[in-house]
């Protein structure tokens, strides 16, 4: 057998760098792959693609089951591939795109019926798909819309029709001068129209971009209300067992109040005296210190015994005085 020693370089190379993009192609399309990918893709025509993404979620009875890997347009339908894993398709089943938040997040419902499996190379046809109805798509147009009307020349031609009608019965005339009135204020406010509209286009598109924030944030809330309910019953033993302890320790102080309140009045008379001899007990404590630490230093020399006169030196002499007395 020929050694890696004794083979050609070149060739190792070569079959290396093969072996390698073969093993990095596997990783980046291991959900494709008939072993370890698992799910199977089914296409689905639709009207118009509704804001539906890739990533997007798949769901059957609002469980999700896989997710949409493409959203393509062909010729005038959009065709949206998905794959779904662990899940029947019937031949007869519907697609429907429905909105997931109210941020516009949408995702694919399927309603699996039929008496065959689906045909995962047969797409499910445009009579059995429903887009929904958006929203923000609606207000964004509303804004375009309303940003190209001339309001000049629509406030012009409200005016020619009141002039027009004017030999009408009076009711006509009545709405006529309305609209023309009408007309003329939305011209005095064109410009805070649109800015209205604009801002509130800008709006609904931060709205948007924060959908995924918002549905954590939700997430994170159904946590919280969740571990709560799991604890509801530690929580209430917690509470019920302090309140029978408050119980038992207030019965304890009624049965006990003979014997409790002589002890709790001497106390209070040792905290009296304490308090009004507390600056001769710092006194104390203050000339104690000084007295220790010669009588440590005396007593430190091994088996000679070391003096010392308080009070020889004039700055000792406050430490060497005794209270109420002489030196």
């Amino acid at each position: 057998m020929t050694s890696f020693r004794e083979r050609n370089p070149f060739t190792l190379g070569v079959a290396g760098t093969v072996a390698i993009a073969a093993v990095v192609a596997a990783v980046i399309n291991y959900e494709t792959l008939p072993i370890v990918g698992g799910g199977t893709t089914y296409q689905a025509e639709f009207s118009e693609a509704a804001g539906l993404q890739p990533s997007n979620e798949v769901r059957v009875a609002g469980i999700k089951v896989g997710e949409v890997t493409e959203v393509d347009l062909a010729e005038d339908r959009v065709l949206v591939t998905f794959r779904v894993s662990d899940t029947w398709v019937g031949d007869k089943t519907s697609a429907e795109i429905k909105i997931k938040t109210l941020l516009g997040q949408k995702f694919l419902a399927l309603h699996p019926v039929g008496d065959t499996v689906q045909d995962p190379d047969v797409p499910i046809p445009l009579d059995r798909t429903t887009t929904p109805y958006d929203v923000t798509t609606a207000f964004e147009g509303l804004a375009s819309t309303a940003g190209a009307i001339d309001t000049t020349q629509l406030a012009e031609s409200f005016r020619t029709l009141s002039e027009t009608f004017e030999g009408s019965p009076g009711h006509v005339r009545t709405a006529l001068d309305g609209l023309s009135a009408l007309s003329r204020t939305i011209a005095s406010r064109d410009d805070e129209l649109a800015d209205l509209l604009g801002n509130a286009r800008t709006i609904s598109g931060t709205l948007a971009d924060s959908g995924d924030e918002f549905e954590r944030l939700i997430q994170d809330g159904n946590l919280l209300l969740t571990e709560l309910h799991n604890r509801r019953d530690a929580i209430h033993e917690l509470l019920t067992g302090s309140q029978r302890l408050a119980e038992q320790v207030s019965g304890l102080v009624a049965d006990n109040r003979e014997q409790l309140t002589p002890a709790l009045e001497r106390l209070g008379t040792v905290t009296d005296v304490l308090q009004r001899h507390t600056d001769d007990l710092d006194r104390s404590l203050e000339l104690a210190a000084p007295y220790f630490r010669v009588v440590n230093n005396t007593i430190g020399a091994g088996r000679w015994l070391d003096s010392y006169l308080c009070g020889l030196v004039v700055e000792n002499r406050p430490y060497c005085e005794i209270p109420g007395g002489g030196s």
